[in-house]
């Protein structure tokens, strides 16, 4: 068992020290904390994620009849961003969002043409296609005068608002079109001091492959605005920053975080607690594999969706995840591998969409990749992760690993920590804790293959790892096939008028 410890230009990009950083579980503290930290801003915001989308609230259910929160800014994304830079003429607010997103994600296209033409000045809002054809920018971050900075899974988007309950039919996580979300699990980091500039040194570096142009600030850290009410869980920690990107013209790809997974999985001694949108890494299982054979080796536990949101992404992504459980429980002997999936009161599925590791009382990562073959080798992802060296911080890392268990199985922290040092065994803690008739975690279980399920996981249609025989992509992006397709819509909606024109003339 090799011993774990980051190696920049292998398994992550830079290590840096974070003054402080804080695990964020799921949306309501998310979207809490990052308006607070936003509305302390001075200088310069960057915000980079798979979407935006600027018409939801921040704090669902608190607006007035103005659409003001009790802050007195409004609740909605993007008047709020508009009132930051009308009361500070001196703040720029950077907005870098994946060009795929604006047709397929949540957040649409129009609210955000609407950002681009409407706003003050001082937002600037550009659309990242830099990426082989296929890939898309999946990065989640947040910067705040070069002092402050989010990473994780949650994006700033619709339906990932949700609290720790995931209660059943929340108002609350209302969508546009008057449905109720699914609940909606999710993670994310908050730091400050030198991690906080690299990633802003990472966010500058994005912005300007994905638009040919700096960002109009120069670095300089500004004033401590770390959140009152958040007691960091970690200070004065050297932290990580693993990436995962696609190769370019000018650059080989990047592939750091498939390293460190690996890396922290191999140095395991104990418990491998994983939480992830997806299972269907063949570098990862493989990893895995390797450990549940040994005798000694560690246990694993992984956090999944049931299912995906769409049929056809579960097709594709899940009958792929079905393969990799038989061939795990098929080299399981010791009966160690245990892969679940939350419910709520009602029964009704959480998704799942953090992206989050934790190796022994030693090793904390969480980021944007998931467990597929996109995040190990095409699309564009970030994650922080540390490894603790004092009791404190080993005791901690147990403590928000303990966190999350009590949060899905609708316990207390202290229940799971009694009962993993009772019974010496995690997954059979979470037997013991476990209510079939109440909230709790249920067995993924293999699924039948479809014709289109076994299309989709023979192809990887869905999930592709970069392979050199694409090198001859390189170079048509899909910048290119977003400008391309604008240019289409755009002579397709003149040609009608030019049309309708001329029918009114006749």
């Amino acid at each position: 068992m090799r011993q774990l410890a980051f190696e920049p230009g292998r398994n992550c990009w830079r290590v840096a020290t974070a003054d402080r950083l804080s695990v964020i579980m799921d949306g309501q503290d998310y979207f809490r904390i990052l308006r607070e930290v936003l509305l302390k801003a001075e200088r310069m915001v960057i915000l980079v994620g798979w979407d935006f989308d600027f018409e939801i609230e921040m704090l669902p259910g608190q607006s007035d009849e103005n659409g003001d929160a009790p802050d007195g800014f409004p609740n909605a994304i993007g008047p709020f961003l508009d009132a930051l830079a009308a009361r500070r003429e001196g703040l720029d607010i950077y907005l870098l969002k994946w060009s795929g997103g604006a047709l397929i994600a949540p957040g649409r296209i129009l609210p955000a043409f609407q950002i681009k033409l409407l706003s003050p000045k001082q937002l600037h809002l550009a659309f990242d296609g830099h990426h082989p054809i296929g890939a898309c920018h999946h990065q989640k971050i947040v910067v705040v005068d070069d002092a402050l900075a989010f990473c994780g899974g949650i994006d700033v988007t619709e339906g990932r608002w949700d609290n720790r309950e995931h209660a059943s039919f929340d108002p609350l996580r209302r969508l546009k079109n008057g449905e109720i979300a699914q609940p909606w699990h999710d993670t994310t980091t908050l730091m400050s001091g030198e991690a906080a500039a690299a990633f802003s040194e990472l966010c500058r570096n994005r912005w300007e492959r994905a638009t040919g142009e700096p960002i109009g600030e120069e670095f300089a850290r500004g004033q401590d605005i770390w959140p009152s009410e958040i007691a960091p869980d970690f200070e004065n920690m050297e932290v990580a920053i693993a990436r995962t990107a696609p190769p370019e013209a000018d650059r080989s790809a990047v592939t750091e975080i498939e390293t460190l997974y690996l890396d922290s999985i191999r140095a395991a001694r104990d418990c491998i607690y994983l939480e992830s949108q997806y299972f269907a890494a063949d570098s990862i299982t493989e990893a895995i594999m390797a450990r549940l054979r040994e005798p000694d080796g560690p246990e694993i536990v992984v956090i999944n969706p049931h299912a995906a949101q769409g049929k056809v992404e579960d097709e594709a992504m899940h009958v792929t995840r079905s393969r990799m459980i038989r061939d795990l429980t098929q080299n399981d002997p010791h009966h160690r591998f245990l892969i679940l999936s939350p419910v709520n009161d009602a029964g009704e599925d959480i998704y799942v969409h953090s992206k989050t590791s934790i190796i022994d009382d030693v090793f904390l990562r969480i980021g944007s990749s998931n467990i597929d073959r996109r995040s190990m080798g095409f699309d564009t992802e970030s994650d922080v992760a540390l490894i603790a060296e004092k009791d404190t911080d080993r005791r901690r890392i147990i403590e928000i690993r303990n966190d999350l268990l009590a949060e899905h199985l609708g316990v207390e922290a202290d229940q799971v920590g009694e009962a993993i040092d009772r019974t010496g065994s995690i997954i059979a803690a979470i037997d013991a804790l476990n209510d079939s008739e109440r909230r709790g975690l249920r067995p993924i279980k293999p699924r039948k293959e479809t014709l289109l399920g076994k299309f989709l996981s023979d192809t990887r249609l869905f999930d592709p790892r970069y392979r050199q025989s694409a090198q001859a992509r390189i170079g048509i992006t899909s910048r290119h096939v977003m400008y391309g397709s604008a240019s289409v819509v755009a002579g397709v909606l003149l040609w009608r008028r030019y049309r309708r024109t001329r029918c009114r003339g006749k």
